[in-house]
């Protein structure tokens, strides 16, 4: 797909609410959205409060189906955002060579905060376990180091976290965690929709400014 694929546990809360909440923007990009999980049941529909958040904001859910992920769908995508630590690292073992652009939601947030998104003199993705050798060289503008499509500004983010994340501190489960809602009540789902949408923000931030 080339583009961005959200992953949970049942594809039914979180991963569905952040691939319909993203693509909002992420399209604008020119990147495909998706969404899996890692122990889904096909064919499910969203979880009604999930589904009750997004039409609240004007989005049409009720055509979504649950997937499961799959090696496959791991290793077309160009960049893999988990609801917790624990499905990127089932992601991780699932396809190992997407570990460099396998990371939790709120882990790439911080990151993509932090992020220089100027390529450096010599590209600092080479070599990196799971980023593609030509990130951030996707779609270049000739002459430049600036890329001039969404999959290729999106190698080029990847990147630029990759570089960034030798330099922060590690952060705890609860600044890397998306607290499942499961179980909760529709304000739960609306408080996980609101920090998904948090979330999002550096990291279309950084999507756009590496073009």
């Amino acid at each position: 797909m080339n583009g961005v694929l959200f992953v949970c546990h049942a594809n039914l809360c979180r991963s569905p609410m952040a691939e319909y909440l993203a693509r909002l923007t992420l399209a604008r990009h020119g990147l495909v959205v998706g969404s899996a999980g890692t122990h889904a049941v096909p064919g499910r529909s969203m979880h009604p409060y999930a589904a009750g958040v997004l039409d609240g904001r004007g989005l049409d859910p009720h055509g979504f189906r649950s997937r499961a992920v799959t090696r496959d769908l791991l290793a077309g995508a160009g960049l893999v955002l988990t609801a917790t630590r624990r499905e990127r690292a089932y992601c991780a073992s699932t396809a190992p060579g997407a570990i460099g652009r396998t990371f939790t939601l709120r882990q790439f947030a911080r990151l993509a905060t932090a992020a220089d998104p100027t390529p450096p003199d010599v590209p600092g993705s080479a070599g990196v376990v799971g980023v593609p050798p030509t990130a951030g060289r996707v779609g270049v503008l000739p002459g430049t180091d600036l890329p001039t499509t969404g999959v290729g500004r999106l190698a080029a983010a990847v990147a630029a976290a990759v570089r960034t994340r030798s330099r922060l501190q590690p952060a705890g489960p609860e600044a890397e965690d998306l607290t499942d809602p499961i179980g909760g009540r529709p304000a739960d789902f609306r408080r996980c929709a609101e920090e998904i949408e948090a979330a999002v923000l550096p990291i279309v931030a950084l999507i756009a400014a590496t073009g």
